[in-house]
């Protein structure tokens, strides 16, 4: 766990969204965070035009909550700052914070660190607990439930912890290519992974080539 005092000012937090992209790939955060790269591809497509709801920032009233849409949250703690998609104020006070992904479930937890990470936001904004929240999957139309537990807020506060450093050193770590990942990136244009591994390969062949 990080210290209770602050660690960065207002100008120097990092997106929450870097830790979505740091877990999921160091060097695609790199590429956008450091970089400012971006391209747009089918998959962030389908996400845009599943935030655009989302993203109006109108205030719904439900008879057991109120709904608040686009909420700007940050936390001097943890040296993050972003815009929670959805936070449903119920009727007991209670905050439920909802982030709005296009597809289905993922194996890793990179969705749930970002939604972790707003609902750590959210407790030292508000001084108050937020112990759940939801991911909502556009392809299954379906909420899941994530509770922030111990496990997942020490997963979170690394996560931002070796982001806030990667940026703060301005390297871009090395391409891994992996298949599943990479093919379908909206940046592997830029990042190139195959290209560079091959490259790397070559390189390899002539270092062992001149050894012998």
């Amino acid at each position: 766990m990080l210290g209770t005092r602050p660690i960065a000012e207002e100008d120097d937090l990092i997106p929450i969204s870097a830790l979505q992209h740091m877990l999921y790939c160091p060097r695609q955060c790199a590429l956008i965070h450091l970089e400012r790269h971006w391209a747009e591809n089918r998959y962030t497509a389908e996400g845009r035009i599943l935030h655009s709801r989302v993203d109006s920032g109108a205030t719904e009233s439900r008879p057991s909550a109120r709904v608040e849409r686009s909420v700007p949250v940050r936390s001097l703690r943890v040296g993050i700052a972003g815009v929670v998609d959805v936070v449903e104020i119920h009727t007991d006070g209670s905050l439920y914070p909802i982030e709005y992904k296009r597809g289905r479930p993922k194996s890793h937890r990179a969705d749930e660190v970002q939604l972790c990470a707003q609902a750590l936001c959210l407790e030292e904004m508000l001084d108050t607990s937020v112990p759940e929240g939801a991911l909502f999957y556009g392809r299954s139309r379906r909420r899941k439930p994530v509770e922030f537990n111990r496990e997942l807020r020490r997963i979170t506060e690394r996560v931002a912890a070796d982001t806030r450093e990667m940026i703060a050193t301005g390297r871009t770590p090395p391409p891994e290519y992996e298949p599943r990942k990479c093919d379908n990136c909206s940046l592997n244009e830029f990042c190139q992974p195959r290209a560079v591994r091959a490259q790397d390969a070559v390189r390899d062949w002539l270092l062992t080539a001149i050894e012998r």
